[in-house]
């Protein structure tokens, strides 16, 4: 049975993005048929991945924009990767513009629900990289999801702004979604050597009680360098702090699940 989990914070630089594709390579290598939807505009998870994807050039191929907007089959989206278990669904910046077209379009919360429904049923996950904010690229997202994981930052104001995020959610569950849940709240950015974040995790893990991973992603060099050779973590340095802390907490959702 698929699981779709969709990542969601409206606050940008939380390690959304950095958790999404890096526990979709987990599932990969763990040999779960994944696949990766980069829904949003700043195309990060479709750059993250960029050095394993196959047949793809640039910018020339089709992506998230044309499946919503242009109604192109997502099959002919769909992008294999040199993980044999991943497949992904680019983003490009074309999709900035998404919000507004969609507005004027029927079932418009739908649209990526529709796109997808045919080819969900080949995999076990499917995870959507949603962008930071809570527009109707997200609502579509929320619309679709089985559930969602909220990565938390270790700062100040960590959970600044979520009553609103909680608040969607619920309206989403009303009116658009009766089975969504909250598949967990995930601490990232974690230094052991600050007071600041062994805080926060106690706020975290107070508001939240069992909806938090026991998982933690440590703040990690490697995993911050990761991107910027267009790899996850697990292809980059796969006995790194990060990639380390990804397959504990891919492990923690399947031994969940079972």
């Amino acid at each position: 049975m698929t699981k779709i989990i969709g990542f969601v914070n409206q606050k940008g630089g939380v390690g959304k993005t950095t958790s999404a594709v890096n526990m979709a390579a987990g599932f990969a290598v763990t040999e779960n048929r994944t696949l990766l939807v980069d829904l949003d505009p700043q195309t990060n998870a479709t750059s993250g991945v960029e050095n394993i994807l196959k047949g793809r050039k640039n910018n020339s191929a089709y992506s998230t924009y044309d499946m919503l907007i242009n109604n192109i089959s997502v099959k002919d989206i769909i992008t294999k990767t040199k993980l044999s278990f991943l497949d992904v669904i680019p983003s490009s910046h074309d999709l900035v513009g998404a919000e507004i077209e969609l507005v004027g379009l029927m079932a418009r919360e739908y649209k990526l629900k529709n796109a997808l429904d045919g080819v969900v049923d080949h995999y076990e996950f499917v995870l959507i990289d949603c962008p930071p904010s809570l527009g109707l690229l997200t609502l579509n997202a929320l619309a679709f999801s089985d559930s969602v994981l909220i990565p938390i930052q270790c700062e100040y104001y960590a959970l600044e702004g979520l009553s609103q995020l909680l608040q969607t959610i619920r309206l989403v569950q009303r009116n658009l979604n009766k089975k969504l849940d909250i598949e967990g709240v995930l601490i990232t950015m974690y230094d052991r050597r600050l007071n600041l974040s062994k805080q926060v995790e106690e706020e975290v893990r107070r508001y939240f009680t069992d909806k938090t991973f026991k998982t933690i992603i440590h703040r990690n060099v490697r995993l911050g360098e990761a991107p910027g050779f267009g790899k996850p973590i697990l292809l980059y340095e796969a006995n790194s702090r990060g990639a380390r802390d990804y397959l504990s907490l891919v492990e923690e959702i399947l031994t969940r699940g079972k």
